[in-house]
């Protein structure tokens, strides 16, 4: 069971192990002999070394299915004892990180974790960003769809204007029109109430009556 999981975008995930054994670094910061402290030294790098090879057989893919994690991280909580352990031997780092095994203290663990955060940050704006592009789409394409039906409202507007321009023109323009043949007919006697508004009979001379 892993001490902390920190999941990743997409769907990635690390684990933090934080149960490496300080016993031999306590005995050689405790000691005062040179010959001692060496060894004690070198126990404290092996142990290192035993627990990052007994890391890499953990199967820690059983938390999300069969995807492995990224990285595990091996963390030593005291800045020293990680520090001293890479002075004695450099390559323990490079042969954990080829097992995917990063060997932290707690200042480099801070500086990880401190990334992922930025990581996840621009992660959401990317995320913000993608939406924001598929809502403009979206509001683009509609707002072309009532361009396309104003634009049909307002060719049926024309027709309209057409139809009653030529219904119009059929009443009261041009030799026989039915207002002229009204105008004649109320002029010959018909008794009526009402009459033609001026603004159809006033272009005609209806003076003339035609045969």
């Amino acid at each position: 069971k892993p001490d902390v999981v920190v999941y990743l975008p997409d769907e990635k995930y690390m684990v933090i192990d934080s149960k490496v054994s300080l016993k031999a670094y306590e005995k050689f910061s405790s000691s005062d002999d040179g010959k001692e402290q060496q060894q004690y030294l070198k126990e404290h790098v092996n142990s290192i070394r035993a627990h990052v090879k007994g890391l890499s057989g953990k199967n820690y893919e059983q938390i999300h299915g069969a995807k492995s994690p990224d990285f595990v991280l091996l963390f030593i909580p005291i800045e020293p004892a990680f520090s001293s352990a890479l002075q004695y031997d450099s390559n323990l780092y490079y042969e954990a990180f080829d097992q995917n095994i990063v060997i932290v203290s707690p200042s480099t663990l801070l500086a990880t974790l401190a990334t992922i955060d930025s990581v996840w940050k621009q992660e959401y704006q990317n995320k913000n960003a993608m939406e924001i592009a598929k809502r403009g789409g979206a509001l683009y394409d509609k707002f072309v769809l009532f361009v396309e039906s104003m634009e049909d409202i307002g060719q049926r507007i024309r027709q309209t204007q057409d139809s009653y321009d030529e219904a119009m023109g059929r009443l009261s323009t041009g030799a026989g029109n039915l207002v002229r043949q009204a105008e004649m007919i109320r002029k010959l006697g018909a008794k009526t109430s009402k009459q033609l508004p001026e603004s159809l009979t006033e272009n005609d001379d209806l003076d003339q009556i035609e045969d």
